[in-house]
């Protein structure tokens, strides 16, 4: 719900701005003088300022230059007599965003008032486009009956509020389906932000969240509004929610029981409106279990449980998910790509422990790299294409040798299918970093 604040030191103008502005169910705080309403402000948050330019104390431009240094996101309409024109204009340059002459109309003040906050809401929007538009105009492929049963539980649940917790391993399109439940809700015309748990320091994260007050820390020199408060009235996606620290993990509840939370650094109270999704490759029963993952939260989150299925679970999805890929790379390369049969007959063979994601790496590759314009079995990567033959005199029989080439080629598999990208590799392969670390070194793989 918007929150303004009305600054008028005449009582009955006071009370009959206040009223009106009521009736359109927005949160309105009334004070007589700017002293008071600079109190308010150090307290409380709001999205719009509506103050006269002349009150006994601190008036209205005093008032505006606090709003524009400690409150940047919020706008201000001064009030003014006919008198004061120039004030008023004068206040426009130094970034009020509108004013009005008094008397005015009190219809006329709703629709400024209306315009300012259809404004703010086109702004938290496109604050998050660049982010979002990508994984909301990108549709779900697949006609197997595993999609179709997701397909068919994100349209019943897409019109609700419920909270949804979207789980599946990694690449298997956890953000697509939160982008399609966004799309297909009451909320489509709000904004839609995600945000990656894992890939934020624990020391900055909570910072992101909620964001932070000027001064709050070392290097806050401007008050920086948090990822909730963009999604305020649409979508939040939390992805990688099994890596929020324990702190955090009990702060997020305290938000999804209450609606509120304040700024890093502040003590204003911010009230917001958003449905919220969560997404996890992790086994949260296990980190409930051993304590990383608290229990209560995770019955909080798991309203509604969506799986993703593996692409090894919908081989049938194989060709349209290729054909798919293949138009993306040939539009942007302009380059008509296809892809013979025996290739076709290979990938379908494959397990793609990368899921999706795997498979949009190897036709990028393959697109780029293969002679012709239709891909070929030898275009792929080895391992997709070796077959097991009995070996001749000159191979080795010791299965030392054996095991350690089928481990380099496994290795080999979970980086190429994660793009090089070590971390989510090891996770792949079950090791940790550093054991993945020793054995690329050990094999000479370099990415």
């Amino acid at each position: 719900m918007p929150r303004i604040l009305l600054a008028e030191d005449d009582e009955i103008m006071r009370i009959t701005i206040q009223d009106r502005l009521a009736k359109h169910n927005w949160e309105v705080d009334a004070v007589h003088n700017g002293r008071e309403a600079a109190d308010r402000l150090q307290k409380n948050n709001y999205h719009l300022v509506i103050s006269d330019i002349r009150m006994p104390g601190l008036d209205g431009r005093q008032l505006l230059e606090l709003v524009r240094r400690d409150s940047p996101f919020s706008d201000i309409i001064m009030m003014t007599a006919y008198g004061s024109v120039d004030d008023a204009i004068e206040c426009l340059k130094k970034g009020a965003a509108d004013y009005i002459l008094k008397p005015f109309n009190m219809d006329d003040l709703v629709i400024r008032v209306t315009r300012i906050l259809e404004i703010q809401n086109i702004k938290a929007r496109c604050s998050s486009l660049e982010e979002s538009c990508r994984e909301m105009h990108t549709e779900m492929i697949g006609e197997s009956k595993a999609m179709q049963d997701i397909h068919n539980l994100i349209h019943q649940v897409a019109p609700t509020d419920s909270t949804i917790l979207i789980r599946g391993e990694s690449g298997t399109g956890k953000e697509l389906a939160a982008a399609s439940i966004h799309m297909n809700s009451t909320r489509t015309d709000k904004p839609f932000v995600r945000i990656n748990c894992a890939a934020i320091p624990d020391g900055l994260i909570e910072s992101e969240l909620f964001g932070h007050e000027k001064g709050a820390f070392t290097g806050a020199h401007a008050m920086k509004p948090g990822k909730f408060e963009m999604a305020d009235g649409g979508t939040l996606l939390l992805d990688e929610i099994g890596e929020l620290p324990l702190p955090l993990q009990a702060k997020l509840l305290r938000v999804l029981q209450e609606s509120v939370y304040e700024r890093v650094g502040g003590t204003g109270t911010i009230r917001i409106d958003i449905r919220l999704l969560c997404a996890t490759a992790k086994d949260l029963d296990k980190a409930v279990a051993d304590g990383s993952f608290r229990q209560d939260l995770f019955y909080r989150l798991n309203v509604i449980p969506l799986v993703m299925p593996t692409l090894r679970d919908r081989k049938e999805d194989i060709p349209a998910l290729t054909h798919h890929f293949l138009h993306e790379f040939s539009v942007r390369r302009g380059t008509a790509m296809e892809i013979s049969a025996e290739a076709m007959q290979c990938l379908l063979a494959y397990d793609f422990p990368g899921n999706i994601r795997e498979l949009k790496n190897i036709i990028e590759r393959a697109s780029v790299l293969a002679p012709d314009t239709t891909i070929q079995p030898s275009d792929l990567p080895s391992d997709m294409t070796t077959t097991w033959a009995v070996p001749d005199s000159h191979e080795s029989y010791v299965l030392a040798d054996a095991v350690a080439q089928a481990e380099k080629q496994v290795v080999l598999k979970a980086l190429t299918s994660t793009g090089g990208k070590r971390a989510e590799a090891a996770e792949l392969l079950g090791i940790s970093r550093k054991n993945l670390w020793e054995k690329m070194k050990q094999y000479s793989i370099t990415v």
